[in-house]
């Protein structure tokens, strides 16, 4: 059997009205109760500016070894990584050329004497002499350099850095070798910002580290910075002379430069303060006054153990926000968390 249950209207009406009372009371108590938050001074100090920059090394002088017009490879001597020296036969390319430019010029050097011998006798003119003479001076040249653009020879002392072309192939945009000075030293590019530029000037030291020679220090120092600053990164190109003697730092290989630009006295708060944007690689610190909070943007130097060094956007005494972030927001009154 079935029972039915009837409940009279107005202990039903009785019983809504008070659950929705309960509901309106919890409601009001969260929207009155504000967002707690722990704070922290910010405060100045003397910063040591020790820069680490990252680069590849490039040999000190770099030479592209080409002939002057196309031409046959016929053989080349080296390979990547071969060490040369100065005057080193490298290349040798066809010599169809310069075979028949020789002939052309021992022929013109034979009518040359004849006209001369004539001359002598009286028999011919310094007119005839004169033309034979210019015509030999033109082959003699044309010879010499196509002497020099057959038989190719480094200019320098270093090693072969890349090679493009095999014995066969017609020589075309591309060097057939590059050849790069390793010894005494190499060189490498650093981009400097433009709040460290006054802090760097020629001559200054660096110290060098190399992932491929583990242990080893190397010393060097800044030769030059480039005039102009890179448009995207505002940075200048800073060029650093690292000493390597015996050659064993080559051309690729990845270096770290440490830099000792003195100290700078900045900001520095807790790293719990600083809050990122999240999609953007801005950084933000809620600041506190008067019970309300303010976002402000800052510019973050280097890490300082729990602490971040701030370049701009906080002063020195400022009550900063650490902990209880997620719930703020610009302007939010907050309630302060006493210890």
């Amino acid at each position: 059997m079935k029972y039915i249950y009837v409940i009279p209207a107005l202990a039903l009406a009785v019983a809504l009205n008070s659950c929705s009372g309960k509901d309106q009371a919890s409601e009001a108590t969260v929207s009155e109760e504000l967002p707690r938050v722990e704070l922290d001074a910010a405060h100045s100090r003397e910063v040591p500016r020790k820069k680490s920059y990252t680069a590849n090394v490039e040999a000190d002088n770099t030479n592209n070894i080409s002939p002057s017009t196309p031409n046959r490879i016929k053989q080349i001597n080296v390979e990547v990584g071969d060490p040369v020296r100065k005057g080193q036969v490298l290349v040798t390319l066809d010599r169809a050329n310069i075979d028949q430019v020789k002939v052309n010029l021992d022929n013109t050097q034979r009518e040359y004497d004849r006209a001369v011998q004539l001359l002598n006798i009286g028999a011919g003119t310094q007119q005839s002499v004169d033309q034979m003479k210019a015509q030999l001076d033109a082959l003699k040249t044309q010879y010499a350099n196509l002497e020099e653009n057959t038989v190719l020879r480094s200019p320098i002392t270093g090693v072969v850095t890349a090679r493009n072309y095999d014995p066969g192939d017609m020589t075309g945009n591309l060097p057939v070798l590059t050849v790069g000075q390793i010894a005494p030293q190499v060189k490498v590019i650093i981009n400097v910002t433009e709040n460290d530029l006054t802090l760097v000037e020629p001559g200054k030291p660096v110290s060098v580290v190399f992932d491929a020679l583990p242990g080893e220090e190397y010393a060097g120092k800044i030769s030059r910075i480039y005039p102009t600053v890179d448009p995207a990164t505002r940075t200048f190109k800073s060029e650093i002379l690292i000493s390597s003697p015996q050659g064993r730092i080559l051309p690729g290989m990845f270096a770290r430069v440490n830099m000792d630009l003195g100290s700078q006295r900045n900001v520095v708060v807790p790293d719990r303060a600083i809050v990122k944007q999240s999609g953007s690689g801005n950084k933000y610190v809620y600041v506190y006054r008067d019970g309300h909070v303010a976002y402000n943007k800052v510019e973050v130097g280097q890490r300082l153990g729990d602490s971040y060094e701030l370049i701009s956007g906080i002063e020195d005494g400022d009550s900063i926000v650490i902990s209880g972030q997620s719930r703020l927001a610009d302007g939010v009154e907050v309630e302060v968390i006493r210890k």
